[in-house]
């Protein structure tokens, strides 16, 4: 076992199967003391069991470190609040807070119901905020804690995930803003985007529509089972133990892709072309027709419309 986190003590959502697990083995590994917690639930989200995290708890346990499992749905507001008094009533205080749990109700916009768009944006924008902000009380009266959250690159637009794109991105904002808050208590917020063949990214759905795929002439199923064999969930656990020591002290605010083979860093959002005028003008629509194509210059519409012709 290492030290780096020697005496720390850390709270890992969704901690009990695929990125989480390997996420609370991996800061456990460096001395960390672990609350693991884990819903037990389908990857929709429905069900619930106590096994996934015990288990981790229990592997933690033989690395040397100590761990205790916590079984709540971080979706209620009041489980952030449990979270953080079960670390300081167990080990003392808190440290480190990883949110990672998160469920899919992948459907196309035009078939998505009002109830798979509240339950992603629940467990995942809202379960960020639940956790966080009760941890923030901590951090803030100790002058010291990090925040690492669980984004996506399907957050940047990505086909039947309108409610999952639009959750993970939010994480991003509410990361920096975390940042900007509370940074000058010495606090730290980092999000990553991880590239990993979990669950919910290999379900038993991904895989019959991807041998359905495949039986249609396309490579769908060789490409997931490919994908997963490239990218272990277990890869993106040290990248996070790493944010989380005195080594990443100065990285703050900002969102990174993480695989196994890769570490990328996201450059922060800038204007990269502009048309300007005196102060108070408003822009005409005739105007705008004259200035527009210099300002966006060559762009093209990177979803035409099926039976539109090439340009």
């Amino acid at each position: 076992m290492g030290n780096r986190l020697e005496g720390k003590v850390a709270i890992v959502t969704g901690g009990g199967r695929g990125i989480g697990r390997g996420e609370a083995l991996s800061l456990a590994s460096e001395g960390a003391k672990v609350i693991v917690n884990d819903f037990g639930g389908s990857a929709a989200g429905t069900g619930g069991e106590q096994g996934p995290a015990d288990e981790v708890v229990s592997e933690i346990k033989k690395l040397g470190s100590d761990a205790a499992a916590n079984y709540d749905n971080v979706a209620d507001f009041e489980a952030g609040n449990r979270m953080v008094q079960q670390a300081l009533d167990t080990f003392g205080r808190l440290d480190i807070v990883v949110n990672n749990a998160g469920i899919l109700r992948d459907k196309m916009i035009f078939n998505m119901t009002e109830e798979e768009w509240d339950i992603v944006l629940d467990v995942h924008l809202k379960g960020h905020f639940n956790l966080s902000k009760h941890a923030s009380v901590v951090f803030r009266q100790q002058r010291s804690g990090v925040f690492v959250h669980t984004a996506s690159e399907s957050g940047l637009g990505n086909r039947g995930q309108g409610n999952y794109a639009a959750a993970k991105e939010g994480i991003i904002g509410l990361s920096r803003t975390l940042a900007r808050d509370m940074g000058g208590y010495g606090v730290r917020s980092n999000a990553l985007r991880p590239r990993a063949g979990t669950r919910l990214v290999i379900s038993d759905e991904m895989r019959e529509a991807a041998q359905k795929g495949g039986a249609a002439g396309m490579a769908g199923f060789q490409a997931l089972e490919a994908f997963g064999k490239a990218n272990n969930p277990d890869a993106i656990g040290p990248f996070v133990t790493w944010l989380c020591t005195d080594a990443a002290s100065n990285v703050n605010g900002r969102d990174f892709m993480v695989s196994g083979p890769l570490i990328g860093l996201y450059s922060l959002p800038e204007i990269t072309s502009k048309a300007t005028a005196e102060a108070g003008h408003i822009w005409t629509v005739d105007e705008l027709d004259q200035k527009m194509p210099e300002v966006v210059g060559e762009l093209r519409n990177m979803w035409p419309a099926k039976d539109a012709k090439p340009a």
